[in-house]
């Protein structure tokens, strides 16, 4: 069985995310979407909040399973048994960043590969950072992410009093 891990911050899930989880599970058996937990970091979504929200919009996908880590992602891979981490590619600045990791990786454990998934062109100017932006300011951000993501970012900014 071909088991691949799809790790990222997913603060929040977009449709960007949704259409590589999408093509990723057409391509492995099982894709364990693994929300990484940063102490270092203040995510507007907790990892609860953000596993939920990424089981919700991926419940129609029967082998895509949501789960969270924290330390390496090779290693979360290797617990996991997977033996491809999928990293989705917007543009062409990503490339350096992830070649990097992906090397890095390989280094750590020479039994996981990396996979890069290109973004659907619709998606290429996505990301959580800009779709939070924008909800900040009371943007729409319809389109952008799935529609549980756009309640529950009105529902946080609401809650925050913008």
């Amino acid at each position: 069985m071909k088991i691949a891990v799809y790790p990222g911050s997913f603060d929040p899930v977009t449709l960007g995310h949704v259409d590589l989880i999408e093509r990723a599970s057409r391509l492995f058996d099982r894709v364990v979407v693994a929300v990484f937990r940063n102490p270092e970091k203040q995510p507007l979504f907790s990892v609860e909040e953000r596993v939920a929200l990424l089981r919700t919009v991926t419940s129609h996908l029967p082998n895509v399973e949501v789960d969270w880590f924290e330390g390496l992602q090779v290693e979360y891979a290797g617990r996991r048994g997977a033996g491809v981490i999928i990293r989705g590619m917007r543009a062409f600045t990503d490339f350096e960043y992830e070649l990097q990791m992906a090397q890095m990786n390989k280094k750590l454990n020479p039994s996981v590969e990396t996979v890069f998934v290109t973004t659907s062109s619709q998606y290429a100017y996505v990301s959580s950072r800009v779709v939070k932006e924008i909800a900040s300011f009371g943007g729409c951000v319809r389109g952008l992410v799935p529609p549980p993501v756009e309640t529950a970012l009105q529902k946080k900014y609401q809650d925050r009093g913008r």
